[in-house]
């Protein structure tokens, strides 16, 4: 099964042909290439488990749930739903046009590029690419080099299963990715980080092409005294540990009250310990850290605070142990830029107004996470906060849910997806009026203006209050 052999800008011309051919909009066209990457993930699970093992050191499990599961399971949402959401919308037509229909239509954008990273690289690979194909569209992928038994394993798949002129991979680096922004795209879909965004919105705007961001950022943790702290930190040991922490919504620090402190670090050693033993080192269900670089970046940041859990970490072998800073400062290194990676400073605050007043210093993150029973202190975060999501006593299970949109706000991403919305961020909702024969009352606003338009134009508009 050999691999597409194709330029970058080879492959998004001959995806613009192939849109251009008009079969990508074709109902069955869109159901068979959504069915065909069914297959693909159904086929070759054992495959996508082995190189995700290698590339960051994922449980063969892990993979199945979260990066081939996931994607399997918003498949067949699509598919079920994808008549209903892709139907004509009726809307009312004002009375001066009467006779006449009103509706809106999805169109499928056209020629899009999909680019994605490397701490989910199936996942985040896919999951936009079946919003891309149930609108209609062509599509470039640009799967991340720094997965690269993964993008290999995408590249060889891809021409084996889908429309090989329609859905196109293209590997590579910065060189490909430079190349690939040359084109002028109906839409740009990245998920990474900010500097890169940076660079693809100023492409992007040389052609007024449409982008779609999904970025990161510090998402805050704020417990009380009011929480189940055992339970807490069971959602904070799974949300910050999975994928050894490089994950865009783990929880990046916590804000805790005086009194969560001591009894949370305990409850943080107890849930670590039972998930990877007293060894994460050896454990085979903690992952690595992308490369070594990373690993250097992360070692760097241990010195903050007080270490009472982990701190190890093995530049050989990309190793960076499950780690809890205590007594962290809001100046200290680890609390300037996203972690992404398995370290998590608490930091300790009087109460939940210095909290909020500490996240709105800082970017809009993707997440926040509140533990509380307290309904003034939930309503004090979901009102005096913003966030591109928010969940209350848990972590990370907001983006399961295929009816809420998955997506940030300001530095953390433009744009949301998942489920039906990721039909319809690919797609243009077309006005359509269709004006009936009949009575023309539309004209009384045309000229000739003559003193009986004046009267009739000029009176009480409709709606408004009658009373002098």
């Amino acid at each position: 099964m050999a691999a597409q052999e194709v330029s970058p800008i080879a492959a998004a011309h001959g995806a613009r042909a192939a849109f251009t051919s008009g079969r990508t909009a074709e109902t069955r066209w869109r159901r068979d290439q959504l069915a065909a990457l069914d297959l693909l993930l159904a086929d070759n699970g054992s495959a996508i488990e082995a190189a995700l093992q290698s590339d960051l050191g994922k449980h063969p499990l892990e993979t199945h749930t979260i990066e081939i599961g996931s994607v399997r399971s918003e498949i067949a949402v699509t598919l079920k739903s994808l008549a209903e959401w892709t139907k004509p919308r009726e809307v009312v037509a004002p009375d001066y046009l009467l006779p006449a229909t009103a509706s809106t239509v999805l169109q499928p954008l056209g020629t899009v590029l999909i680019i994605s990273p490397w701490n989910y690289p199936v996942h985040l690979l896919l999951m936009p690419l079946v919003g891309a194909i149930a609108a209609g569209n062509a599509v470039v992928v640009k799967p991340s080099e720094l997965a690269p038994q993964t993008s290999h394993l995408m590249a060889k798949l891809f021409p084996a299963y889908l429309d090989s002129d329609a859905v196109r991979l293209v590997e590579g680096a910065v060189d490909e990715t430079t190349e690939l922004l040359e084109f002028p795209w109906d839409h740009i879909f990245y998920t990474g980080n900010g500097t890169v965004a940076k660079i693809i919105m100023a492409a992007a705007a040389k052609h007024l092409t449409p982008v779609t961001l999904e970025l990161g950022g510090k998402s805050p943790v704020w417990i009380d005294e009011s929480a189940d702290v055992d339970a807490a930190a069971g959602w904070l040991a799974w949300g910050k540990l999975l994928n050894a922490g490089q994950t865009c919504i783990a929880p990046d620090y916590v804000l805790a009250t005086p009194a969560v402190v001591d009894p949370l670090v305990e409850a943080l050693v107890r849930h670590t310990a039972e998930m990877y033993g007293d060894d994460p080192h050896a454990s085979a269900d903690f992952g690595r850290i992308v490369n070594a670089r990373h690993v250097d970046r992360l070692a760097g940041l241990l010195g903050s605070g007080v270490t009472v859990i982990g701190g190890q970490s093995d530049h050989e072998d990309r190793f960076v142990a499950p780690t809890v800073l205590r007594d962290v400062t809001f100046d200290d290194p680890v609390m300037s830029d996203e972690i992404f990676g398995p370290i998590l400073p608490i930091v300790t605050v009087a109460d939940a107004d210095e909290a909020i007043a500490f996240i709105n210093s800082r970017d809009k993150p993707l997440a926040l996470y509140c533990f509380t029973e307290r309904t003034d202190v939930r309503t004090a975060f979901l009102e005096r906060t913003a966030s591109g999501g928010i969940a209350i006593n848990a972590t990370m299970a907001q983006a399961g849910i295929d009816g809420l949109p998955f997506g940030g706000v300001g530095a953390s991403g433009t744009g949301a997806y998942h489920g039906e919305r990721s039909v319809r961020v690919f797609s243009h909702e077309r006005a359509v009026l269709h004006k009936l024969d009949g009575p023309h009352h539309a004209q009384a606003s045309w000229a000739p203006y003559t003193d009986e338009k004046q009267r009739m134009l000029r009176g009480p508009v409709s709606g408004a209050s009658q009373e002098p």
